[in-house]
């Protein structure tokens, strides 16, 4: 599975990683408070680096801080869904015209990353399916060689990953759906058609975005 971005070496780090990966991308958790003392035992550290992680999290509107209750984790509303596709299609869409100017669509890596969401998905894999979901448009966006839009581009992975869980939660096929929507983006790249494949983008996640509000 594709790894975060860059790799956790102290005690804050190991905590950033895993509640931004695994806790807050987690759509059981909307609506609640995270427990440090469960991720301090979960990721082996104290309690410290997990309240330092958290609020580095805080900074980044992931966790909301409350006076004498902890981290709380917001549940994702109509506007903050509408908000992260519309940064998504700006970024999607403008690496999709640089990596085809430029040449350097990574065809092979995205059909390779394809064919592995191809093969997950039944129910229980859904978290990695979307991971790989995740993966797919990344790839596209580093493409575009520029480093701060790749950035920009990462920092949505927590709120992508819960948002598609809960999106494939409630929604049947939803799997078959993307891997088809996915197959228009890819077609569309390799053929050098920048037209069909900003298309393509838009009604992916046009798509995309209606189901989650309406499973939000």
């Amino acid at each position: 599975m594709p790894a975060p971005a860059g790799t956790a070496t102290s005690g804050r780090d190991k905590a950033y990683a895993f509640l931004k990966y695994s806790v807050l991308a987690d759509p059981a958790m909307e609506g609640a408070f995270v427990s440090e003392q469960a991720v301090a035992e979960r990721v082996g550290v104290s309690r410290t680096p997990v309240r330092e992680a958290l609020l580095q999290l805080a900074a980044e509107d992931l966790v909301q801080l409350v006076p004498n209750r902890g981290a709380y984790v917001a549940p994702l509303s109509g506007r903050d869904l509408k908000d992260l596709f519309e940064l998504r299609g700006v970024l999607e869409r403008f690496a999709a015209q640089k990596a085809l100017t430029e040449g350097s669509v990574p065809a092979n890596e995205m059909e390779a990353t394809l064919a592995r969401q191809a093969r997950h998905t039944d129910r229980e894999h859904a978290k990695d399916f979307i991971e790989l979901d995740h993966h797919f448009h990344s790839l596209l966006v580093e493409a575009a060689g520029n480093a701060m839009l790749a950035k920009t581009y990462a920092s949505l992975r927590a709120r992508q990953m819960r948002a598609g869980l809960t999106a494939l939660a409630r929604s049947e096929n939803r799997q078959e759906a993307v891997l088809a929507e996915h197959r228009r983006i890819l077609d569309a790249l390799v053929a050098g058609d920048l037209e069909g494949a900003l298309a393509a983008i838009d009604d992916h996640h046009e798509i995309t975005l209606r189901l989650q509000l309406t499973a939000s």
